[in-house]
């Protein structure tokens, strides 16, 4: 079968291959053990790992490779399970291929030719593991994944492959199953079993690696353990699948900022293979001819375009949108076009022996695409579509037309404000205005050769004139159609306007910042010392903080913003303010600047690299992520003069971040003998500042009173760099860095840079944390994933969980992560030391409102650990304070109702508030228990219920229930005498004693008797407000001293008012904790039981295998 070609490192597979066939193009090899050779050592071996492993597990005995004679680069295009079948295509290269590759002029050339032949024939074919599956045989793997590992039936398995999992040196054969959530894989062979199972947001690197013994595997690292998955017969397949799948949870748990509601894959239950496809293959056509994020790939097409400014026949691909026709080289950068359907007026068939179709646009211009496979129903197809596309009513095809834009409002600016501050003097016979008009002209001729506007051939020309710099009257209009916003602004008309109608007079927070930093853009440009600069800046930030308020406004938007303002109408502004934000800087704007990190970890990885110099010197890179920060969030623009950094944002907008990765690369390399003579990290800030300060743009127009005047300025000692040549000289050295090379960095680094800010979440909360428990380091932390796992579970198999929306990174660290009521129920009961009983849910609801200290209906983390270190590291008295205080908690009906403001976390900080919250924490430090307020009846019933509950199952069981029922007659005797001594002299008491008609006769004894039943329909029942109020605390009628304990902060309880007599009934009696406490401590069963030591290891252990099941 034909394989997508993928480039074989033959150091690694000269062992276990034979040449069979080769010529100077292509080899076909046969893999040691089959065939005549199996014999051997080497063959044994071989053959050995073939076969006892699962059979569809086998590497393919056979294959093709790809080479040229002037490179040692090989590419792998075939296998085939027998001679004959790989035969049948080593034949057809022979008869098809290998004659036709003799008329090209380099390698190069030949195999960009085979791999798109190869596709080609892979898409004709049209066969994909999806199609090919078995439903009856995918249902039994579905069968199979739920027996094995015990997930609930709501997790929707993805796809599957038989694989090898490498334990140290040993591989376990066995599959490999990615679903929705969880990466698994299961083996059992020769009595040893090996199952794992990983979330997908817990995997912090996913890469492909290559070492001596596992040739090409896959490398998952979880939780900084590294596991090797090898012996995949679609490796490239598996590896992208299971990529995708963790880029998705990462998305959708961690990165709430960026995730879209109406995501296509936002629906857990609905993720296929086919769907994962299909949605990265729509965002790779986006992301390639910068589209709108509405515009799905629906066709693609094989064929030669004519290219008349070279009068040649360019062979590619064309892709057809709902609203575009694309055409991109084989290549990619030899040509591509973007063709908008309501520009094209009629299709044409003028050779049908040639497959040729041409389609005619308006402005008389023409598209001849020949050799097309299926050409009539391309044209078909174009004819349907050209005919739905709308035009857009404001779209300015002129781009010299000056005025109001329809649907916008007179307030809005429609000249760029150069034009404005700085319009262009055709009359300057200035040595840099000559120099700039040759630029225009030179331009002028491009377009008058590859077109202009969307319609524009871009070619490595195009990249030529821009790389030399984009002349100051075409800039607005060349970013806008390299970045892309011209179809945005297309196919959104009068957006702009409506959004300053919805938003302008409305007060935010992002507002106030907005306000905050207007004068902080370009302070030195005439430009924005003027209302007319300030205000159109305000509108376009405001309009977008409403567009996107996950983004709102955020740092370093309003330096880019007016940059863009001086060269582009303001509501080109925004929308190149969109494309920037949402497709060519992804998650840069966002209060944890996640994708400015990514492409910092992609800087220093590239550094490594190309720089090795430079690495050998210094084995901390990280310098350079903090120091070149600034850089990416800004294109330059905060430590370039401004003539210098637009040519920067030139080169940005056509080749995205490619273009700052190798501007980056080229000033380390221009300033690396100095950075070298460092020493510490303050000299090598110093050089590259001093470095940026010698930066200029000779060839400027601009005034010199808007031009920057760095303090090197008339330092003549200091050699001046031209902003041309250094981007020259980035684009010669480091111009063979690919796109498609970045955005794999890129999708690999983000796993690792989102996991290190969760361990430094992680890490934070458990030093917090740590000064007030007793768990161990080794505990906190598997206590803290056990609890982020709780959060992140109610979210596996929801599209709009609530939980969901509580995880806020915005939030302080112990924040971030919180649950709710039913949350923490099912992780409190895994965890609590005693035996689950029938009341564990009710005993559960009373001390998550126990712990909930806010009220707000969620617990976060440090009021959870707190509760759980009492139940197992404290004191019993610690212990029978908690119990005792879970039940003078009353009910409430609103128990489990999140009260949480969704603003929260991008409130204002209220010192005051924090202050008033550190005061109370110090004062609950002190609480002792005689502050605690008594307990009424029911609550007492309550709680002597749950104490029976706690025992039962213990081997004591039967002693603890009597020493129980021994505590409650003597409490009640107690109470009985003290009402007696109360009634026979009152004049001795004080007004507010309780007072108590409990026969001690009648109390409880144990829980199967008559009068426990009694009392348990008591406490279904809830009690009234005048059952619940607490009486003054009374002096125990015992001569046991009662002991003080110390409380945790997060358990505080206020002390109740104390009640006078006429707001008791006749017959409530109440206790306090002093009483109970001293009468517990008489009985040394009970004792012994709650200072038994417990084992919490074992207890985690227990959750972390029974968390998911308790899920289903």
């Amino acid at each position: 079968m034909w394989l997508k070609p993928e480039e074989v490192l033959l150091k690694n597979a000269l062992k276990l291959w034979v040449t069979e066939k080769s010529n100077d193009y292509f080899v076909l090899q046969r893999r040691r053990g089959y065939g005549e050779d199996s014999g051997g050592l080497t063959g044994l071996l071989v053959g050995t790992l073939d076969t006892v492993l699962d059979s569809t597990a086998k590497v393919a005995p056979f294959r093709i490779i790809h080479q040229t004679p002037d490179s040692q680069v090989y590419w792998n295009i075939a296998c085939g399970a027998s001679l004959e079948e790989i035969s049948q295509h080593w034949d057809w290269l022979q008869q098809n291929i290998t004659r036709t590759l003799s008329v090209f002029d380099s390698g190069e050339d030949i195999t960009s030719f085979v791999q798109g032949k190869i596709r080609g024939l892979i898409a004709e074919e049209g066969t994909s593991a999806s199609d090919e599956e078995d439903p009856e045989r995918f249902r039994e793997a579905v069968l199979r994944f739920e027996r094995l590992f015990g997930l609930p039936q709501r997790e929707k398995l993805v796809t599957y492959f038989s694989c090898s999992y490498w334990r140290g040196r040993v591989p376990n054969q066995g599959w490999i199953y990615l679903s929705t959530n969880f990466l698994c894989f299961y083996s059992y062979m020769l009595g040893n079993e090996v199952k794992l199972v990983y979330p997908w947001d817990e995997v912090s690197r996913l890469e492909r690696t290559s070492s001596v013994l596992l040739a090409e595997s896959i490398r998952v690292c979880v939780r900084g353990e590294d596991h090797f998955f090898s012996m995949l017969l679609r490796l490239q397949q598996t590896y992208v699948i299971m990529q995708q799948l963790a880029d998705y949870a990462i998305v959708r748990f961690f990165d709430k900022e960026t995730f879209n509601a109406e995501h296509p894959l936002a629906n857990p239950l609905h993720i296929t293979q086919r769907a994962l496809e299909i949605h990265a293959r729509n965002q790779s056509f986006r992301a390639f001819f910068r589209l709108p994020q509405e515009e799905n790939l629906c066709e693609v097409y094989e064929s030669f375009l004519w290219v008349p400014f070279c009068h040649v026949n360019t062979l590619g691909k064309i892709c057809v949108s709902e609203n575009y026709l694309c055409f991109a080289s084989q290549d990619g950068s030899q040509c591509h076009l973007i063709i908008p359907l309501w520009e094209v007026f009629s299709v044409e068939l003028p050779d049908h022996n040639s497959r040729a179709l041409t389609v005619c646009l308006r402005g008389k211009r023409a598209l001849r695409f020949s050799e097309v496979r299926d050409f009539e129903r391309l044209a078909s197809t174009i004819r349907r579509k050209c005919g739905t596309a709308g035009s857009p009513q404001h779209f300015i095809s002129n781009p010299d037309e000056e005025g109001v834009m329809v649907g916008q409002s007179q307030a809005v600016s429609t000249e760029a404000l150069m034009n404005v501050f700085h319009p262009h003097d055709a009359e300057n016979l200035d040595p840099k205005m000559l120099k700039e008009r040759m630029k225009e002209q030179s331009w002028q001729i491009h377009f008058a050769e590859y077109g202009r506007g969307t319609g524009m051939f871009c070619t490595k020309k195009t990249r030529d004139l821009i790389v030399r710099g984009v002349p100051e009257t075409l800039r607005g209009e060349l970013w806008m159609l390299f970045s892309g916003a011209v179809h945005d602004m297309a196919s959104h008309p009068g957006y702009y306007g409506r959004l300053l109608e919805e938003c302008m007079g409305s007060s935010s927070l992002a507002c106030d910042e907005i306000e905050r930093d207007l004068h902080r853009s370009l302070p030195e440009h005439p430009a924005f010392q003027s209302d007319t600069g300030i205000s159109a800046l305000r509108r376009v930030l405001t309009a977008y903080a409403h567009r996107n308020p996950k983004i709102g406004y955020c740092q370093a938007m309003n330096i880019l913003t007016s940059v863009l303002l001086l060269y582009a109408k303001e509501e080109e502004a925004f929308w190149l303010l969109v494309a920037v934000c949402e497709r060519m800087l992804p998650d840069y704007f966002n209060r944890r600047i996640i994708g400015a990190l990514v492409d910092q970890a992609v800087f220093e990885e590239l550094i490594r690299e190309h720089l090795t110099q430079l690495t050998e010197h210094m084995t901390d890179l990280s310098f350079f992520s903090s120091v070149s920060l600034s850089w990416f969030l800004t294109l330059f623009i905060s430590v370039l003069p401004i003539e210098s950094a637009v040519n920067v944002v030139d080169c940005f907008f056509y080749d995205g971040i490619k273009a700052i990765l190798q501007l980056g690369l080229a000033v380390l390399d221009y300033n690396m003998d100095n950075l070298l003579c460092c020493h510490d990290d303050a000299e090598a800030v110093t050089v590259l500042n001093r470095f940026f300060d010698s930066v200029t743009n000779k060839d400027s127009p601009l005034p010199v009173t808007v031009q920057h005047a760095s303090a090197t300025a008339n330092d003549k000692s200091i050699q001046k760099v031209d902003i041309s040549n250094l981007i020259k000289e980035a684009y010669e050295k480091y111009g063979d860095i690919r796109t498609e090379e970045v955005e794999n960095m890129r999708k690999r680094n983000k796993l690792y840079v989102i996991q290190t800010l969760e361990d430094t979440t992680k890490q934070n909360v458990l030093r917090v944390v740590a000064q007030d428990v007793k768990f161990n380091a080794a505990q906190l932390d598997e206590l803290y994933m056990l609890f982020k796992r709780q959060h992140f579970v109610s979210c596996y198999w929801s599209v709009c969980s609530p939980a969901l929306q509580n995880h806020d990174p915005s939030l302080p660290y112990l924040d971030q992560y919180q649950l709710d009521q039913s949350q923490f129920s099912s992780l409190f009961n895994l965890l609590q030391p005693w035996t689950t009983h029938t009341h564990a849910r009710s005993l559960a609801r009373s001390a998550f409102r126990l712990l909930d200290e806010n009220g707000d209906g969620l617990v976060n983390f440090k009021e959870f650990i707190c509760g759980l270190d009492i139940l197992n590291n404290r004191s019993f008295t610690e212990k029978l304070k908690f119990l005792f205080k879970l039940h003078l908690q009353p009910d409430s009906a609103e128990d489990g109702v999140i009260r949480k403001c969704p603003e929260r976390g991008r409130a204002k900080v209220d010192l005051q508030e924090y202050l008033k919250q550190w005061q109370e924490d110090l004062q609950r430090r002190e609480e002792n228990i005689k502050d605690l307020p008594r307990i009424n009846q029911v609550q007492f019933i309550g709680l002597t219920k749950t104490l029976y509950g706690v025992f039962h199952g213990d081997e004591e069981e039967e002693s603890l229930y009597r020493a129980v029922a021994r505590v409650t007659s003597l409490l009640l005797r107690m109470e009985e005498v003290g009402r007696k001594l109360q009634e026979s002299s009152p004049q001795k008491m004080p007004q507010n004693t309780p007072t108590s008609t409990a026969q001690p006769e009648t109390s409880p004894t144990l829980p199967t008797s008559p009068e426990t039943e009694t009392l348990a329909e008591g406490e279904e029942t809830a009690p009234s407000h005048s059952d619940i109020t607490p009486t003054s605390t009374s002096r125990p009628s015992t001569p046991t001293s009662s002991p003080t304990g110390t409380s945790s902060p997060v358990l505080d309880t206020p002390t109740d008012t104390p009640s006078s007599p006429s707001t008791l009934r006749d017959g409530d009696w109440s206790f306090s904790f002093e009483q109970i406490l001293a009468s517990l401590l008489n009985e040394p069963s009970v004792v012994r039981f709650f200072e038994r030591a417990i084992d919490t290891d074992s207890l985690i252990a227990h959750a972390r295998k029974n968390q998911l099941k308790d899920a289903h």
